[in-house]
């Protein structure tokens, strides 16, 4: 229903001369909540959705529930169409994995940088602020903050060869940090599953302190969340296959007993690490 409202309100504002922006962006950033768990449509519908979403937070760049989307949105759409993809294609076409991989980093770094325009448009010296510290929050920003995070670490991830852009980790995680100070609760454990990946890949990174965040992370999940368990999985078992392989059969069952899109992305990449454990011990 939500996407149905979001397309009108999308046609009549395009009829109108874009007259009723405002109400385009609500509509646009509730539709990019909306539960799917049909990871085919979702790709065929999110190309759409994302030009049509960045178009208008073009107009309106401070337009928090609007960035965050469009910014949650590429990150989410790198990470499960295109990154993982690069990742499949690994042992079969390296050329077509390097093609998906440098289209994934392009992605994240778009995803970052809408979420720091906004950032920056509602706070102005807030990029000053990042590289001096942890710089302080408004309860709105904090999807912000955390999309932006996400997207900066992903990103730093595939490009680990382009040492101007892995200097920046430390921003990322002031960004991350900046989110957990003013509401470590956000996304139900999603930013303490984010926090707790963090911990774990960054230099002189915690094995317990990331294990904690994890705990949290499932708490705050209730049980609901897959990607919990596939990101502890990968961050904290790469080296005790017997905990690697219940961590991901722990995410099917979650996957199975709550479908929605992000479960189903989890679902898939969890069978895919099971498929190929192998490969990896």
């Amino acid at each position: 229903m939500r996407a149905l409202v979001a397309l009108a309100l999308a046609v009549s504002a395009l009829v109108a001369g874009c007259s009723s922006q405002a109400l385009l962006a609500d509509a646009l950033a509730a539709q990019g909540q909306d539960e799917e768990d049909d990871l085919q449509l979702a790709r065929e519908a999110s190309a759409f959705y994302l030009k049509l979403s960045e178009s208008v937070l073009r107009e309106q760049p401070g337009h928090s529930a609007l960035a965050g989307a469009v910014a949650g949105g590429f990150t989410q759409y790198a990470y499960a169409f295109v990154a993982f993809e690069a990742e499949r294609l690994e042992n079969q076409n390296l050329k077509a994995a390097l093609l998906q991989r440098q289209r994934a980093e392009r992605l994240y770094a778009r995803a970052q940088a809408h979420a720091l325009r906004a950032l920056e448009t509602q706070q102005a010296g807030f990029a000053k602020a990042l590289a001096a510290g942890v710089p302080a929050l408004k309860p709105e920003q904090v999807g912000l903050a955390y999309w932006g995070a996400a997207a900066w670490a992903a990103r730093i991830s595939l490009v680990k060869d382009r040492p101007e852009i892995v200097a920046d980790l430390p921003l990322a995680l002031n960004l991350a940090q900046a989110a957990w100070q003013r509401q470590p609760g956000w996304g139900s454990g999603d930013l303490a599953s984010l926090m707790g990946t963090l911990e774990a890949a960054r230099p002189g990174g915690s094995a317990a302190q990331a294990a904690q965040y994890f705990e949290r992370a499932q708490t705050l999940a209730a049980g609901r969340k897959a990607g919990v368990f596939v990101a502890r999985a990968e961050a904290l078992a790469g080296q005790d296959r017997a905990a690697f392989e219940a961590l991901l059969h722990q995410a099917l069952a979650v996957a199975a007993q709550h479908p929605n899109l992000a479960n189903a992305v989890m679902r898939e990449r969890a069978q895919w690490l099971l498929d190929t454990l192998d490969e990896r011990f």
